[in-house]
């Protein structure tokens, strides 16, 4: 009887190994930009910017946003006024839309037009008129910012010693999952990170990371290129604030953060004074001069400083470089 039981608890764990695999396997998580390339789709998938027609009438600036979700199939929004951060804002129109490959051809349909992808061209075609979108490739200002006098260099590539559990890749990034070994209280933090591409991946399946302040104040991240923008995607403090605009870039391209955090304040044991951040994704200010009431989930509960920075694993493989901060104490 014992040994009928045993083998059953084997085989139960086989089929949840396998399980665990093929989802691994359907979500196909890869983080090296030569092995994603091979995927027709990521060349696809992206943002494009042009001027002329709009779909909504008159003539202006029109980006779009094309997200690959695997074999070919894509979600896409049409931006009027440009792209977030350089023209668009949640005041403007963004019109869905999705894309098929097929055949070595990508044709698109939305909320009032259609079109074609084709060599790096977007065209779009709706009522008004037709307009020609190209691809481009958007890097933020701070990209490669190098710490000034009087900065800690966290991580510069050379190795993972100011953290605990630390690995280093063989590109040079620093693997997520890791926390800092020195404590700080408020600081201006530089960091770059790398999402995943994961184009059959969903919600916070997607290359899901964060990056905890204090170790308990989580500003989110995660591949939500081309989405709302919600307090559970990339720039979102978690729980607390949606980002003011989604600033995410597509995935395996370097983004930023660039944060100013003054930590709670505490009397005799009590807090009397909450945290506050202000915060810039790829150059562009997301949360401004923001209170926080508490902790977020995931990590410590509130507490004085000093305290460490962590950078979130959450399954996936996220990566950074080039992670500094100057002390304001």
């Amino acid at each position: 009887m014992k040994r009928h039981l045993l083998g059953f608890a084997v085989a139960i764990l086989a089929l949840s190994y396998l399980a665990v695999a093929e989802e691994r396997r359907a979500r196909n998580e890869i983080i090296d930009p030569a092995v994603a390339a091979q995927d027709p789709d990521f060349h696809i998938q992206g943002e494009y910017l042009g001027e002329g027609a709009l779909p909504t009438g008159g003539e202006g600036k029109l980006g779009a946003q094309v997200i690959a979700r695997g074999d070919g199939k894509f979600e896409m929004y049409v931006l009027v006024g440009g792209l977030p951060g350089e023209g668009w804002d949640r005041s403007k129109p963004r019109l869905r839309g999705e894309a098929t490959r097929q055949d070595g051809e990508v044709t698109l349909r939305g909320e009032g037009y259609e079109g074609t992808i084709a060599d790096g061209v977007l065209t779009l075609k709706h009522g008004h008129g037709e307009v020609k979108l190209r691809r481009v490739e958007r890097k933020s200002p701070t990209l490669g910012a190098k710490p000034p006098e009087g900065a800690v260099v966290l991580f510069d590539g050379k190795n993972a010693d100011a953290f605990d559990n630390g690995t280093v890749l063989p590109d040079g990034s620093l693997l997520s999952g890791v926390t800092t070994k020195e404590k700080f209280g408020a600081y201006h933090l530089h960091l770059e990170f790398r999402l995943s591409w994961m184009p059959k991946a969903l919600g916070q399946a997607r290359s899901n990371s964060g990056v905890y302040l204090h170790d308990c104040y989580e500003v989110q991240v995660l591949d939500s290129f081309g989405l709302t923008g919600e307090d559970n995607e990339c720039g979102g403090i978690y729980k607390v604030k949606a980002p003011d605009v989604n600033m995410c870039l597509p995935p395996l391209v370097w983004q930023t953060y660039d944060i100013d955090f003054t930590p709670p304040k505490y009397e005799d044991g009590k807090k009397v004074a909450n945290a506050r951040i202000t915060v810039r994704h790829n150059g562009v200010v997301i949360h401004d001069n923001l209170e926080l009431p508490g902790a977020t989930p995931g990590r410590q509960p509130e507490g004085p400083p000093p305290r460490p920075i962590h950078l979130q694993a959450h399954g996936n493989r996220v990566v950074y470089r080039n992670i500094w901060l100057v002390p304001k104490d």
